[in-house]
């Protein structure tokens, strides 16, 4: 009897371990996840090396880098801040230019080119706003125009040329002064273009000589806005 029993049991375990064996090969674990991983999802999901963001084969590569951008900054003012007296004509015989440095010049720049120029429109005149200091062939290799240029004399020390577009008026041929009317705010644009050649131009080079000639050499602009009024 025990040994009927013995052999029962014997074949009921040789039962289930083939049931067991059979069902596993039907349903087989994914290869290569881990525990509690989705199907089809790789162990190391899905910024795996190699997965998007990471540079590997297929990605993309690195993505280049941008430059930074060319731009224009000042001690004495700032962008959309109000210009001070002492560079107005309210300051009279005191009145100077204010300092302007920048960075980020473009590698191919020849010389630098500074418009100043009331961006008002002028009642009953002509197209152009009034010109308040243009300083053109600035060095490749300036970084700042500093406070208080000398207006007395067209060529500076650098070899830059400079007018307001009234040259000999007063004996100043440099910054004049913002000086507007009573009334509204008026805008002063202080613009510096990079180009990428030196302009061959004579000392009394009118705004529109200069603007020809960079026409088709601007590499690069930057530019600070001040206000004021009276």
């Amino acid at each position: 009897m025990r040994t009927k029993i013995n052999l029962l049991l014997m074949a009921s375990g040789f039962l289930l371990l083939g049931v067991a064996m059979a069902l596993a090969q039907q349903n087989p674990a994914p290869a290569g996840n881990a525990p509690g991983a989705r199907p089809g999802q790789p162990a190391g999901g899905p910024q795996g090396p190699g997965g998007p963001g990471q540079g590997g084969p297929g990605a993309g590569g690195p993505g280049r880098v941008q430059p930074p951008a060319f731009a224009m900054m000042s001690t004495s003012m700032a962008d959309g801040s109000f210009l001070a007296v002492k560079y107005t004509c309210t300051a009279g015989p005191a009145a100077v230019s204010p300092d302007l440095h920048w960075m980020n010049a473009p590698r191919d720049t020849a010389s630098f080119v500074l418009i100043v120029h009331d961006m008002e429109p002028r009642p009953r005149k002509a197209l152009d706003d009034i010109l308040h200091w243009m300083v053109w062939n600035i060095p490749p290799t300036a970084t700042q125009i500093p406070e208080a240029v000398p207006s007395n004399a067209q060529q500076l020390p650098d070899g830059s040329m400079q007018t307001n577009g009234n040259p000999g008026q007063g004996g100043n041929s440099g910054y004049r002064p913002p000086c507007p009317p009573a009334g509204p705010s008026h805008h002063y644009a202080f613009e510096l273009f990079a180009i990428d050649q030196k302009l061959a131009l004579p000392e009394n080079a009118t705004r529109a000589d200069v603007l020809k000639a960079m026409d088709g050499h601007i590499l690069a602009h930057a530019a600070l806005i001040a206000p004021y009024h009276q």
